[in-house]
C-alpha cells in the first residue's frame, strides 16, 4: 500500500537494537539487509510512480522482499 515504509526499523521497532548489532557484527545479515532495502526503495519508486515496470516484475520485487524480510527476521530472533 502507498505511503506504508517497509524498513526493518518500521517492520520490527522493538528490535532496533539487534538490528543495529546484527548490521555491525554479521555480513551475511548485512549482506540481507543491504538488499532487502534496495528492494523497498526499488518498491517504493514503482508504487509513487517513479518507475512503470510490468506488474509481473513488480510482484517478483514484493516477493523478493517478503522473503528477505522473513529471512531477516529469523536471525534476528536467531
Amino acid at each position: 500500500m502507498l505511503g506504508e515504509k517497509h524498513d526493518l526499523i518500521h517492520e520490527f521497532p522493538e528490535h532496533k537494537e539487534r538490528i543495529h548489532e546484527l548490521k555491525l557484527n554479521d555480513p551475511h545479515f548485512s549482506k540481507l539487509f543491504d538488499e532487502y532495502h534496495e528492494l523497498e526503495h526499488e518498491v517504493r519508486r514503482i508504487e509513487e510512480g517513479n518507475e512503470t515496470p510490468s506488474d509481473e516484475y513488480t510482484e517478483e520485487l514484493k516477493m523478493r522482499r517478503l522473503q528477505l524480510k522473513d529471512e531477516l527476521f529469523n536471525l534476528i530472533k536467531g
